[in-house]
């Protein structure tokens, strides 16, 4: 029996392109750096789809390209499909208050590197070009944009130079020289510089591409019109350029120092990038057609231009020079999404018209926004697809060569112009044939060809054909999520009750009671808890403030991540919530205390790439109650006491104090260890870390358990950080940074030097400095720091983590963390190396003067709660750190419960506190 011709090779299918479209990773050839969390809010979101601006930003609604880009969007953050542009904005909100990072991961999937122009805007405005490595598979590269090089470099000579200076005759001159130089060895160096893919230029927002072509001539007519620009510099403090002459001269000079750089005739320098075409109305539109750099083109061979931005709506001119040019290429970026589908078909059925496809480059033009990228990215991939399958059903080109172009456009030429040496984890499609048999089967089958798998490296266990697992928030109400809460009732059927809770500034817990139905839905509709404006401004027992405010709303929302059932001690089958206070439009608002320490840790996470977990000790004193006594109402519960003893006396107590932790353990909080503390009475409970947020939601959870479970046993547990002579109870918190490699930065640059600021959030109270003295281990008096050394307010405990010890349980825990981290980031912003405060080994306070000046100490501690406000007061970068208002509201409310204590008797004000902490 003769046997069967082998099959031949399987040729690719659509259904193959189609993958590769879809999934190949991008070389993103052009691209801008996003915007920090605090600027979010600076450029309008709507820009995303056009370059108008103003009052013609209005009419960008009912464009085309705005309509598709508000369908995406719905898709990318998980709406319902009747969704309008405001639920939309909605969404993305809610995605920017709780997953920023997921966002980003999603918007950036499939983004292999990135060059980066990061001269679009200010280290204060946007992260740093290699913030965005974190989403891609490989590192960003920069572009630098001359003119930014030439204007910082302006800035810096001209600094603090006057009119006067002008009238010297070499003074222009040597500024010529100075600046000529020194553009010089900014060119040069980033030409030498691995980061540094490319340059780029905005000549043409400035002054058009008509530029002149010969450089002996421009080095000639540059005089005047610096001498001009200088003028302007110093009487206006303006750096940018926009003399024609002068920005020739940029360019030209660019050209000139990177064609002086090829190793030999036939090679190419690094490549020079030109905006063309498309832009907002800075830009001549007829001055930014590409054919005006035809004769610099031919004058340079060796040095590579990139038209970018498609040059629309010059695509077939910028086409016509990539193709008869071998160092020109043209990029196909911006017009996604800025352009219509049949508009972005046109652009790209233009570049293909006459260029190869080794001389076409991708870029998103991504910039500000992370939407931005994946916009880009999914609108070109369709029609990229689209018009590729076209070709291929007119038999223009065949499926291998779709998947070739895709291929060499998304990744190879990049790869190759800028010289990247980057390898792509996506495998090639083998076109593999199987075994048959002609008695199984009357017919050939084709033969199963595996598709390609694109590896990310933050999502290593994707699958194959899917797109990375990303969790949706809620598409209903867009506040809550929903699923969050469905599964907390699935585990805890019988809660009939939610309490639902915030913490105002003076640290009282505030609450109001739902029926879990009423609780449901509020859930389910996406509703909030309206309560008074003047209910935040309220002293512990109602006194009203100056801050108090009659008119407008404040709306309590409750985060369902802090839902924890109570324990069974509890009257009713209840859970707590922890809220958010939201305005009227459901907006954060930075004076709600929640919200301001969220937005301080993700301002760490994002702009510093830091993380941080908090860890707390409870320290509570149990008091018996005597009612006989009304002078002396309280006793310590034990008196036979001292740290880490057990006693018979509170041996006898151990069924209490283990119900509490049995208890906290019930409900989800695992206590580490608990102990006798040094105080009668008091005791120690020390909770695991976890991050911020969390880490004071648990505390508080936890603190309400001891103190209700102590109340049903005729027993008060106070925090009071002084209820009797020799009894300190304090509330430490042990704060680790990840990496920790800029503690010092954080916590000495930063935390130390804003100690005493921090005092007023973190020791609220008059009492709480019966504490600041020395010889206590209770943080000595001086503002120092030293490893493991309790008489020092801040205790390194190894690299990385450090107890701040300042602190006691009547601070609002979410205001005293906030303000750490807020100085903490002061401290990071600096990015001071070295400080005067050294590592203090010895008691501070038995150290003369000359000593502690060798430690870098000088500052004492506050010594009152009024020396604390007056320093918060005089902190001005801790105060714009922090929320606008909320220090102001804090030390008002402050002062007002300063004045109301500060009329009653020593011995009421003790009990006063000692009910309410």
């Amino acid at each position: 029996m003769a046997s069967s011709p082998p099959l031949s090779p399987s040729k690719p299918t659509i259904e193959q392109l189609r993958y590769v479209v879809n999934n190949y990773p991008i070389i993103d050839n052009h691209a801008h750096n996003l915007l920090l969390p605090n600027h979010l809010d600076s450029h309008p979101f709507e820009s995303i789809t056009t370059e108008a601006q103003g009052r013609a930003l209005k009419d960008t609604f009912k464009s085309l390209a705005h309509l598709r880009a508000a369908r995406q969007l719905r898709e990318l953050y998980e709406c319902p499909a009747e969704s309008d542009w405001e639920d939309v904005l909605e969404q993305r909100i809610e995605w920017l208050r709780t997953d920023p990072e997921q966002l980003n991961r999603r918007c950036f999937h499939g983004t292999h590197a990135i060059l980066m122009d990061d001269g679009l805007a200010g280290p204060d405005k946007v992260y740093a070009y290699n913030f965005h490595d974190r989403y891609t598979a490989a590192p960003t590269k920069r572009i630098v944009r001359i003119e930014t090089v030439a204007e910082t470099i302006m800035e810096n000579i001209l600094k603090g130079v006057t009119d006067r200076q002008l009238n010297d005759s070499n003074y222009l001159t040597d500024t010529w020289v100075n600046f000529t130089e020194e553009f010089e060895r900014e060119i040069q160096e980033a030409i030498q510089d691995f980061a540094v893919a490319g340059f780029k230029t905005v000549i043409c927002y400035r002054t058009g591409l008509d530029i002149e072509p010969d450089y002996e001539l421009a080095a000639r007519d540059v005089g005047d019109p610096f001498e001009r620009y200088v003028e302007r510099c110093i009487r206006k403090r303006k750096f940018r350029i926009e003399r024609k002459a002068l920005n020739d001269y940029l360019v030209l000079r660019t050209l000139e120092i990177l064609s002086e750089r090829i190793p030999h005739k036939d090679a190419l320098s690094k490549p020079l990038q030109f905006h063309t075409g498309l832009g907002d109305n800075d830009i001549s539109l007829r001055e930014s057609n590409p054919a005006y750099l035809q004769p610099l083109v031919e004058n340079y061979s060796n040095v590579p231009f990139v038209l970018l931005h498609s040059a629309y709506p010059y695509t077939r001119e910028a086409g016509y020079l990539a193709t008869v040019y071998k160092h020109v290429y043209l990029d196909v970026g911006e017009v996604f999404p800025m352009v219509s589908r049949d508009g972005q078909k046109s652009i790209l059925r233009q570049a293909l018209e006459i260029v190869p496809g080794s001389k076409l480059l991708y870029s998103t033009d991504g910039h500000y926004f992370p939407e931005t990228y994946w916009l880009a990215n999914k609108q070109f991939r369709e029609v990229w697809l689209e018009l590729l399958i076209e070709y291929i059903e007119r038999e223009d080109i065949t499926a291998h060569q779709a998947i070739a172009m895709t291929k060499d456009l998304l990744f190879n030429n990049s790869n190759i112009l800028y010289d990247l040496r980057y390898q792509t984890d996506f495998s090639e499609i083998a076109f593999k044939t199987l075994s048959w048999h002609a008695k199984e089967s009357s017919s050939v089958q084709p033969p199963l060809v595996p598709l390609p798998r694109l590896v990310d490296r933050s999502e290593s266990t994707a699958s194959p054909n899917h797109s990375p697992a990303f969790p949706p928030p809620p598409k209903t109400a867009q506040v809550y999520d929903t699923s969050l809460f469905e599964n907390f009732l699935k585990a805890n059927p019988d809660i009939k009750f939610i309490y639902v809770e915030w913490l105002d500034y003076m640290g009282t817990m505030r609450a109001r009671i739902l029926p879990i139905k009423e609780f449901t839905r509020l859930i389910s509709e996406g509703e909030r808890i309206g309560i008074s404006q003047g209910n935040t401004g309220t002293l512990q027992n109602d006194g009203i403030t100056p801050v108090v405010n009659p008119v407008g709303q404040i709306y309590v929302e409750p985060d369902i991540r802090s839902l924890r059932r109570t324990p069974k001690t509890d009257p009713l089958p209840s859970a707590t919530v922890l809220c958010f206070w939201r305005d009227e439009s459901g907006h954060p608002t930075r004076e709600c205390p929640r919200n301001n320490l969220e937005v301080l840790c993700n301002d760490l996470q994002f702009n510093h790439n830091i993380q941080l977990l908090c860890g707390f000790e409870i320290e509570v004193t149990l008091l018996s109650r005597d009612p006989s006594d009304p002078d002396q109402p309280y006793q310590p519960l034990t008196r036979n006491h001292a740290w880490g003893t057990l006693t018979p006396e509170q041996w006898l107590q151990l069924p209490l104090i283990a119900e509490m932790a049995t208890s906290l353990s019930e409900i989800g909080i695992d206590v580490q260890q608990f102990h006798a503390e040094s105080g009668q009475g008091q005791y120690e409970f020390v909770l695991p870390p976890q991050s911020p947020l969390a880490a004071i939601d648990t505390l508080i959870q936890a603190r309400q358990v001891i103190s209700q479970i102590a109340a049903t046993h005729g027993l008060r547990a106070t925090l009071h950080p002084q209820p009797f002579p020799g009894i300190g109870t304090a509330a430490h918190a042990h704060i680790s940074l990840n990496p920790p490699d800029r503690d010092a930065q954080f916590f000495i640059g930063g935390v130390l030097r804003h100690l005493p600021a921090i005092c007023a959030f973190s020791m609220p109270e008059s009492v709480s400095y019966g504490r600041v003295v020395d010889d206590h281990w209770t943080g000595g008096t001086w503002v120092a720091w030293g490893t493991q050394n309790r008489e020092t307010p801040l205790r390194r405990v190894q690299t990385g983590r450090w107890e701040v010890r300042c602190l006691d349980g009547m601070a609002n825990m979410y205001l005293a963390v906030g303000a750490a981290i807020a100085a903490g980031l002061l401290g990071l912003k600096e990015g001071q190396a070295t400080f005067p405060e050294k590592d203090v080994r010895v008691n501070p306070s038995q150290l003369d003067q000359e000593q502690r000046a060798a430690y870098g100490i000088s500052e004492k501690m506050p010594s009152s709660i009024e020396g604390a406000l007056g320093a918060l007061e005089r902190d001005q970068p801790l105060r714009e750190a922090l929320a606008e208002g909320l220090v102001q509201d804090f030390v008002l409310m402050k002062r007002s419960e300063q004045d109301m204590l500060g009329k009653m008797g020593e011995a009421e004000r003790r009990i006063w506190l000692i009910e309410r902490y």
